[in-house]
């Protein structure tokens, strides 16, 4: 009987701590976002980004159901809510430096 207590107690503890580190997130109709696909593997590679987009969100339905469209609003699909993030687009300042690690005299 303790250990099945221990258990409960453990599970409980367990969800706590696993509830409190979900976020949740709102999304609007027009908003930019990312889409997560870990199961396409087009691209293989190891330092490759499960991330693709950005996708508008075109039509949100209940129970965490989002239809996506491109950029360009041709395709449109269904996908989880779980898995988008927002979009933070811009411009990115890709300057890049290098230093020379060589031996100097």
């Amino acid at each position: 009987m303790n250990a099945y207590e221990n258990a409960k107690l453990y599970k409980e503890r367990t969800k706590k701590w696993h509830d409190g580190r979900i976020s949740n997130q709102t999304f609007f109709e027009g908003q930019q976002v990312l889409l997560f696909n870990a199961r396409l593997r087009l691209f293989p590679g190891k330092l490759k980004s499960c991330w693709s987009g950005p996708f508008r969100i075109k039509t949100i339905f209940p129970h965490g159901a989002v239809k996506l469209t491109t950029e360009d609003g041709n395709n449109a699909f269904k996908v989880n809510g779980q898995r988008i993030k927002p979009y933070y687009g811009g411009d990115v300042d890709l300057h890049m430096e290098t230093i020379d690690l060589g031996k100097q005299d």
